[in-house]
């Protein structure tokens, strides 16, 4: 259940394929999490969603801990769970919860593209990653054309859900980049519990004054939707994408978040209805393209 740095595949390639195949898994997890939750706060309260995901996948954080006794981070460890618990526990359930009340989740799915590009440049000021200038100019251009679609799209100009949506993007990529370096020393599973647990004492208190001041009446579909976000993004999703982040790098695991878009798209037509429209489908394969460029080995001279 524990894959760190230390059991994975001797050679760097093997590494790094596993590295992509673990974040491949948390991708698709990811990707019905903007369709989920917006079909859950459609009949019930977005922060309600919001502290509900965090404090269910809290107590059960808790409980794996307790069971499988489980130890503490060590003290030099503790500021990077902080801030992944700040970042993917609190700030991004959160503020998408909020986003999704008024966008649609193909419509988020594009702007949440600026994640790869923003969890890579956290690593590389945070720990120190490097790149090659051709993988920074495409990831700049890939992230100006997300940033250009979110300002055309809707009304034609920014709306307050692209706000709160952009807001939380930043929060999980720096979230991303501190749980994937932890995730490296004790592991991604153990990186989320602890996460989970340690953010349990104001997330836990906090759902359950909204149960007891906000309308809990909801459908069958709405209950689901919350279900999805609290089992598999807000805990089951990162126990792969936290051990590919470690194993791959942060940086070069973060941008197949790409492909994201494209899995968020397809269930968003097929499950839900939603109308995924040319533009968007143009800007989520120009995005890619510029990623899958910078990504391109360098030439040997």
């Amino acid at each position: 259940m524990n894959v760190s740095a230390t059991s994975a595949p001797a050679s760097s390639d093997g590494r790094a394929r596993l590295g992509f195949a673990l974040g491949l898994l948390g991708v698709i997890a990811f990707s019905l999490t903007l369709p989920m939750t917006r079909i859950a706060v459609a009949a019930l309260d977005p922060a309600f969603v919001a502290f509900g995901r965090m404090a269910g996948a809290g107590v059960l954080a808790c409980i794996a801990l307790r069971a499988t006794a489980a130890p503490f981070v060590e003290r030099a460890q503790i500021g990077l769970l902080v801030v992944a618990a700040g970042g993917v526990v609190l700030g991004f359930p959160l503020l998408s919860s909020f986003a999704m009340k008024t966008l649609p989740s193909s419509h988020g799915a594009v702007i949440v593209g600026i994640v790869p590009f923003a969890t890579a440049f956290t690593a590389s000021l945070w720990f120190g990653e490097r790149h090659s200038a051709r993988f920074w100019v495409c990831a700049a251009l890939g992230t100006a054309l997300v940033i250009a679609f979110a300002v055309r799209g809707g009304d034609g100009g920014l709306q307050r859900g692209d706000a709160w949506l952009l807001l939380s993007v930043l929060l999980g990529a720096v979230g991303y980049a501190a749980g994937g370096r932890l995730a490296a020393s004790i592991g991604g599973v153990i990186t989320i519990l602890w996460a989970l647990a340690i953010a349990l004492p104001l997330t836990l208190p906090v759902c359950i004054w909204l149960m007891a001041t906000t309308p809990l009446v909801a459908d069958a579909r709405a209950w689901s939707g919350f279900a999805y976000v609290t089992l598999v993004s807000q805990l089951a999703g990162f126990f792969a994408w936290y051990n590919g982040l470690a194993l791959g790098g942060v940086g070069s695991v973060s941008q197949v978040q790409l492909l994201q878009v494209f899995f968020t798209f397809g269930f968003a037509a097929a499950l839900f209805g939603e109308h995924v429209g040319n533009a968007a489908w143009a800007c989520a394969l120009a995005v890619a393209a510029t990623i899958l460029v910078g990504r391109l080995p360098q030439k040997s001279r």
